[in-house]
Order: structure tokens, then C-alpha cells, then sequence
């Protein structure tokens, strides 16, 4: 009989550990915290500070002690699980949420798929398997519209202490949902063959990104373009289908990489100021609504990912402020003023001259 006991209490034991992902060390210290508090509040007494229980792994069998003096009461097994059911419990939960934050820890910065559970206000709360996470407003895409059970791609951000406690911040509008959702399309990216070196995104209108190869023959923009374009494609499809996507080789040299990062614009002149780390582009008058974008937002991603502050210029207006440059100045002579007694004699003058006439 007691062998049985004794299986069956290790039997739920190991299976509430499993079950909630957590140690049975965890476990055995609730179950005492409970048992101890259901004994302070139905026995009272003096000295409760150094009342300590022990239980037997084995049995389940609990004790009380003070200063090592048995003082269990009779019939206390049975008050003390009525009483602490609903603290084990709670501490249990309290263990697994511990748990599965500490999991979820170890996933920053990385995608999960999740569906769209239900809204919190302007929050989005989110099933991510054995957690929720919380999308707020700042991370959400402004141009998508989200449904109750829809599916979709999240980045992990962080995990942040609220008022409600510790939450799982999940993102549609980070950068790196896009890096990793390249990660997991293009097996280049994923095995290092090709290394994304900069990206600026404005989530819902327009990501750039700079790629390189570290291996010979391996072509980066075509690897992460894909066959027809139906790797990108599928990136484009994952963030809602209205977001567009520059992929452009990142360079070493400042020039080559400012007239990279201002496609779809081309035939571009770069001039550089090293100092104050500013450029000049010179843009054809064709290319220049392209180089600026919709509100500037070419320019402005460009700027974001090279790290350069860019000026756009078209190339005819610069041939003529330099063409004024160049011409000379027509300087106008002083008017000299005119005495009283030069005037004087002047109209003597006129005068006699009319009289001769």
C-alpha cells in the first residue's frame, strides 16, 4: 500500500512538472508555501515566522516544525489540501508563466506565426503557441487592416514589464521581420552565402536593403530576388502585398552605394563631402521624381541606409547655377553728385547759348 502511494504521488508530481514545463523542485517549494500558509491562517499561534514545513517527495506526506519540534495537528493533511488548493494552483501558474517568459526570452528578435485572438483597446493580443503576445498601436502597420483568426508572421521584439506584469511585445512594423522573413525564403541568407549589411524600412510603403555575398558566384540581389521575382514575391505577400521592396548591392565605396541606394532612379553623379558627410546627387530631369519618391520617401530610405545625408539636384538645374556662376558681373558707375555752383554756371551757360541762337 504505501509503495502505491508513494507512485502515485510521484506520478502526478512528474506529470504536473511536465505538463507545465517547469522543475518539481518548483513544484515540492509551492506545495510547501501553500501548506504553510493554510496553516498560519487556521492555526495561528505564536512565533509563525519560524514555522517550516517538509514534505516527502515520495509519500506527499507533510509536517510542520518549530525550532524541529513536530507540531503537525491531527487531521491536518486533509485541512491543509483543502485549504491551499487554490495557492498551489495559482503559484503553479505563476512558476509557468515564469517559464514560458524565460522561453520566449531566448526567441528575441526572431519571427513566429501567430493568430490574431482578439483586441485590447488599440492592442492586439496574439496566440504565439503557449503564450500571448501584445501588439501595440506603435507596432502595427499602419496600411494593414487585421481579423479575428487571421494568420500572419510576427516579430518578437522584447518582452517588457507592464502594470498586468511581464508581456511577450510582438511587431508587423519592426525591420527585422523583414530581414528574417529573407531568412527563412532565401536559403542564401540563411546558410551566410549572402549577408544583409543595412536596412531602412517605413513598414507599409517601402523597405531597402543592402546585401553582399561572402561567397564567389553567388549573386545577391539575383539569390534574394528569386526566379521570376518569386522569392521576394512571397516576402511581399507575408507583409500584406502593398509593400514595396528595393534590393541593392551594398558597397564599400560612398558613391557607388548612394547611386545603388536611390533606385529605381538612374545614370546618377554622386559629390561627396567627406566632412560633413553629405552628397550631392545629380539627377537627370526624368529620373528626378523618381530619385525623391512619394514625399520624399526614396530619398529619405536612400539617406536612412547609407547613412548619408543626400541632396537631390537635377542635372540641368545644376549646369545653370553653374553657368551663373561663371558670368561676369556688370558693375553700374557711381552717380556723382552735382554742386550748386556747377549748376549755376551750367544754366549761365544755356541761358547765353539760347541768346546766340
Amino acid at each position: 500500500m504505501p509503495a502505491t502511494v508513494r507512485s502515485e504521488f510521484a506520478l502526478a508530481l512528474n506529470q504536473v512538472a511536465t505538463e507545465r514545463g517547469i522543475e518539481i523542485t518548483v513544484v515540492l517549494e509551492t506545495i510547501k508555501a501553500a501548506i504553510l500558509a493554510a496553516y498560519r491562517k487556521d492555526y495561528g499561534g505564536k512565533d509563525l515566522e519560524k514555522v517550516e514545513v517538509s514534505i516527502n517527495p515520495d509519500s506527499g506526506e507533510a509536517k510542520v516544525y518549530l525550532d524541529k519540534k513536530d507540531i503537525t495537528p491531527p487531521g491536518f493533511g486533509r485541512i491543509a489540501a483543502q485549504t491551499a488548493k487554490q495557492v498551489i494552483l495559482q503559484r503553479i501558474r505563476e512558476a509557468e508563466k515564469k517559464a514560458i517568459i524565460t522561453d520566449y526570452s531566448t526567441r528575441i528578435n526572431t519571427i513566429i506565426n501567430g493568430m490574431v485572438l482578439r483586441f485590447d483597446n488599440k492592442n492586439i493580443i496574439v496566440d504565439i503557441g503557449r503564450a500571448e503576445g501584445v501588439m501595440p498601436p506603435q507596432e502595427q502597420t499602419p496600411n494593414e487592416h487585421y481579423r479575428l483568426n487571421q494568420r500572419l508572421a510576427f516579430y518578437i521584439e522584447g518582452v517588457r514589464q507592464t502594470m498586468r506584469g511581464e508581456e511577450i511585445i510582438v511587431s508587423r512594423s519592426h525591420k527585422g521581420l523583414v530581414s528574417n522573413l529573407f531568412r527563412r525564403e532565401v536559403p542564401e541568407v540563411a546558410n551566410g552565402a549572402v549577408e544583409i549589411k543595412e536596412m531602412a524600412r517605413e513598414a507599409g510603403n517601402r523597405t531597402k536593403i543592402a546585401v553582399i555575398s561572402t561567397q564567389s558566384g553567388v549573386d545577391p540581389v539575383g539569390s534574394c530576388v528569386g526566379q521570376k521575382g518569386v522569392r521576394v514575391q512571397a516576402i511581399i505577400s507575408e507583409l500584406g502585398g502593398v509593400e514595396k521592396i528595393d534590393i541593392i548591392q551594398w558597397s564599400e565605396d560612398p558613391k557607388l552605394f548612394i547611386q545603388s541606394s536611390l533606385a529605381p532612379a538612374k545614370d546618377i553623379e554622386v559629390i561627396l563631402n567627406d566632412k560633413k558627410k553629405t552628397a550631392i546627387a545629380l539627377v537627370p530631369d526624368e529620373q528626378l521624381s523618381l530619385a525623391i519618391g512619394k514625399e520624399g520617401q526614396n530619398v529619405r530610405l536612400a539617406a536612412k541606409l547609407t547613412g548619408w545625408k543626400i541632396d537631390i539636384k537635377s542635372k540641368s538645374q545644376e549646369a545653370l547655377d553653374n553657368l551663373e556662376k561663371k558670368e561676369p558681373k556688370v558693375l553700374k558707375s557711381p552717380l556723382i553728385p552735382v554742386s550748386k555752383k556747377t549748376k549755376s554756371v551750367n544754366n549761365k551757360r544755356s541761358k547765353k547759348a539760347k541768346k546766340n541762337g
